[in-house]
């Protein structure tokens, strides 16, 4: 049917200034991920220098002709010092300023400007971190006109390592990373690697309980496992004989049965990607062997008002340190792209 003559329809309004009230919803929706599982899953601790230091040390190898005669007399065995390990504290912050008028007028989806800038700066800030300490960055000193910078994670492994044809690992001066690992030629994630970088773990005193990396390579291993010779646990194993809610399909893989260990497969957005080829790393963590020492926890300062404005300031200074390194693993250099191979 057809309008009846001269009827004053919406689009009228609309050609005459709109004066249609706005339905704008008080609810802002904001999907950008906040997990931050490295730094959630290992060690918090304090910091009370700039520049962090540790202690590591080793046992000797095990000698099965550990045997001596009856009164033998004996000169010392040669003994060593612990290593000492350091690195620097980083600043990372968000600067926030909102002038008094933003936050006055009355708003969609917040009360107070300001309140909402810092709850999502803070969030922002938790990611900046995350990212930091899962990259291939070397600690960086600083002084009065450089920022010092924290060590990522990729910079401390270099005992059980997989680094793809002509990769290197991190390299030590002074017990501080003085040049990051050096990815190889790209490769698929291999079952074989991952058993490999294990059992060096284990060989070494390691305990890892986490697989982490990103997600497109997480997707590639759940994709190899389910399609490897029927290994994952049926849906009487993992829900019983009388699942409730209905059907199930099984889609992921999350735990890595191996031989020295139960571990879990972990995603994780803000692993760093090398900037030559699509290409990342995945870690083997022990938990028990990497803390984020604070100098300073996440705080919020309020900064001196300045014209009709006020600031606020988010800050953390923290540093990662990685109590040994020979119990975590890494492999580097895995093809983004490619599916997971044996």
């Amino acid at each position: 049917m057809a309008q009846p003559a001269n009827a004053f329809d919406r689009y009228d309004l609309a050609t005459n200034g709109d004066t249609v009230r706005e339905d704008l919803s008080d609810v802002i929706s904001n999907i950008s991920p906040t997990e931050t599982p490295f730094q959630s899953n290992i060690g918090k601790g304090t910091a009370s220098s700039d520049k962090p230091e540790w202690q590591i040390d080793s046992l000797a190898a095990a000698d099965e002709d550990n045997a001596h005669v009856d009164g033998d007399d004996f000169d010392g065995d040669a003994l060593t010092d612990p290593t000492r390990l350091a690195t620097y504290c980083q600043i990372s912050r968000k600067d926030l300023a909102v002038t008094r008028r933003a936050d006055k007028v009355n708003k969609a989806g917040m009360k107070s400007t300001m309140a909402y800038m810092i709850a999502k700066a803070g969030k922002e800030l938790k990611r900046d971190v995350e990212a930091r300490l899962t990259c291939n960055q070397i600690p960086v000193q600083g002084d009065f006109n450089t920022a010092s910078e924290t060590g990522g994670a990729d910079v401390w492994l270099t005992s059980n390592t997989s680094n793809g044809a002509l990769g290197s690992n991190p390299t030590l001066s002074g017990g501080i990373p003085n040049a990051a690992a050096t990815p190889g030629t790209e490769q698929a994630l291999s079952e074989a690697d991952i058993l490999t970088v294990i059992r060096s773990c284990y060989d070494n005193g390691g305990n890892p309980t986490i697989i982490m990396m990103i997600p497109e390579v997480k997707q590639a291993f759940s994709a190899y496992m389910f399609g490897s010779s029927a290994r994952i646990a049926t849906q009487y194993q993992d829900q019983g004989a009388s699942p409730r809610g209905g059907l199930t399909v099984v889609g992921a893989v999350d735990v890595y049965v191996s031989d020295f260990g139960v571990l879990e497969v972990v995603p994780n957005r803000f692993i760093t990607t090398y900037a030559l080829g699509a290409n990342s790393s995945v870690f083997f963590i022990d938990p028990e062997y990497w803390e984020v020492a604070y100098l300073d926890g996440y705080m919020t300062e309020r900064i001196a008002k300045s014209g009709d404005s006020n600031k606020r300031m988010l800050l953390v200074d923290y540093a990662l340190c990685c109590k040994n390194e020979a119990a975590s693993g890494v492999i580097r250099a895995i093809n983004n792209d490619a599916a997971m191979v044996s």
